[in-house]
């Protein structure tokens, strides 16, 4: 069954084919995308397909990815989760994105936080990781806010657009 979180102003919950819309919408801006490492979402099938893979990665415990819903609209705002998943090391990596008409409210943080406590508690975490374009100052931010801290450069890492971008990496360790 899959594990609803609460926090004080947001329900952390299984994503669904409803939710492809809401998805389609932001993926859709290049406001959110530029960060994403993938092109702007084209049609909702694109949306669809994001859907599928979240649940496929959670049926083969390879990741899992909650939609945010805001308790007071019941608003779907973004996903929060974790991917890359190797639970013999007892790592994985977070990833997060959230509509813009709802950045710098405190939603992701929140989220984040309800994540990586279900991360290190029930999944067992030691290591959270996460990669960030480098020129996204806010992700980064958000990141060492929440006690994560930056490792180094990966050059190169990452090609969006057909340009290679070099990108921070960061990492939470559950005992620190």
């Amino acid at each position: 069954m899959f594990p609803i979180l609460e926090t004080k102003r947001l329900i952390l919950r299984e994503i669904t084919m409803q939710d492809a819309a809401s998805i389609y919408e932001y993926l859709s801006m290049s406001e959110v995308t530029r960060y994403y490492g993938r092109k702007n979402l084209e049609n909702l099938e694109q949306a669809e397909e994001i859907v599928s893979l979240f649940d496929t990665n959670y049926r083969e415990r390879r990741g899992i990815r909650w939609g945010i819903v805001r308790k007071d609209t019941g608003q779907f705002i973004g996903t929060v989760g974790f991917h890359s998943w190797i639970p013999r090391h007892r790592r994985a990596e977070i990833g997060y994105e959230v509509h813009p008409d709802h950045w710098r409210n405190g939603y992701a943080s929140e989220a984040i936080r309800e994540a990586i406590t279900f991360g290190q508690n029930t999944m067992e975490l030691s290591r959270i990781g996460a990669v960030t374009f480098i020129n996204n100052d806010a992700s980064g931010q958000l990141l060492l806010k929440l006690g994560f801290e930056k490792e180094g450069l990966l050059r190169d890492y990452m090609v969006h657009q057909g340009e290679s971008h070099n990108a921070f990496v960061y990492s939470l360790i559950h005992q620190e």
